[in-house]
């Protein structure tokens, strides 16, 4: 599948929260999600999580506070890229009022697709 910008700019976007949006694209093994988020800052992070995908995030936008178990917490801002291990529990905390994540997920979320 190729998709052009237009096309990209025309993906659904599903709410997850009040003021948080996901869109995703993928491929039969590959999938990316860009989330936008319009909450923060917050004071506390979301709950930890971990599901069976490798996941890598890029931050495009804003800052946040990347948490991952047995790992010292880091601050990312613009331009950083995270990854988690699969099944490593993990959460952000926002540091600006707006935040854009783009995830990669292999294999992709199934729970993700409506």
């Amino acid at each position: 599948m190729i998709i052009s910008e237009s096309e990209y700019k025309q993906l659904p976007k599903e709410q997850i929260k009040d003021g948080i949006y996901r869109s995703v694209v993928y491929t039969q093994n590959l999938m990316m999600a860009i989330i936008d988020f319009a909450t923060g800052p917050w004071n506390e992070p979301e709950p930890y999580h971990s599901h069976p995908h490798e996941q890598i995030a890029y931050v495009a936008k804003g800052e946040i506070i990347f948490y991952c178990e047995d790992r010292p917490e880091i601050h990312l801002k613009e331009g950083d890229v995270y990854a988690v291990p699969s099944g490593k529990k993990h959460t952000i905390k926002l540091l600006t009022k707006e935040v854009r994540l783009i995830d990669s997920f292999i294999p992709i979320r199934e729970d993700f697709l409506k």
